[in-house]
């Protein structure tokens, strides 16, 4: 004798609306941890502003920046970020393997910015212009390291979903990580614009 497994109405209601909430506690929560990163974004943005002019006799932007060099991570954080809106589309229509194509390009653009950065830092320590060396670089190093250490965790975190939508497909879940990690994703695009604006770019005008 077969046994029914069809659910009443008033199941599917709780189910839907159980997904339902989830999904909405997922965005506030993470709404929240954004604005908290901004926050502390703000007070590095305030540090910098407050000792950027504190060369201690040693070495300025001027003197240390290459520009073109900083344009080109730019250049490559801001394609990361177009990538990652061509997977949202991709994702709309339900596309897997479009959405980990452009997964993956973002992902190749996002370590190519850490690559320039971490060349960048390299240099700068190895001709003696550490974090030690003045409370401007000291500024410096913590603003524009906490962001590289924030894209870092995106890309491993941009990995894991990768490896999560090729086992299960874009099921609901990975929806709402890919659309998390999109927000983070574009969040940091921006405050890098104002890292690229406000110590690069001015630190070489004034």
């Amino acid at each position: 004798m077969s046994m029914s497994t069809s659910k009443a109405p008033g199941e599917f209601w709780e189910i839907e609306t159980h997904h339902h909430h989830e999904g909405a506690s997922t965005s506030i929560g993470f709404w929240v941890y954004l604005m908290s990163d901004c926050l502390m974004f703000a007070v590095l943005f305030a540090v910098f502003g407050v000792l950027g002019g504190a060369y201690a006799a040693g070495p300025g932007p001027r003197d240390l920046f290459d520009l073109e060099l900083v344009a080109l991570s730019t250049a490559f954080l801001l394609i990361s970020s177009l990538t990652y809106g061509l997977a949202m589309l991709a994702m709309v229509r339900n596309d897997r393997s479009a959405t980990m194509r452009w997964l993956g390009i973002t992902l190749v653009f996002g370590l190519a910015f850490l690559g320039v950065t971490i060349y960048e830092f390299s240099h700068l320590i190895h001709i003696g212009a550490g974090p030690q060396r003045s409370a401007f670089l000291s500024a410096f190093f913590t603003l524009v390291g906490t962001h590289g250490l924030h894209v870092a965790f995106g890309c491993l975190w941009l990995v894991t979903l990768m490896v999560q939508v090729g086992q299960r497909g874009l099921v609901d879940a990975n929806r709402r990580r890919l659309s998390c990690l999109s927000m983070f994703w574009h969040f940091l695009d921006v405050i890098w614009i104002g890292v690229f604006t406000f110590v690069y770019l001015l630190g070489v005008i004034r």
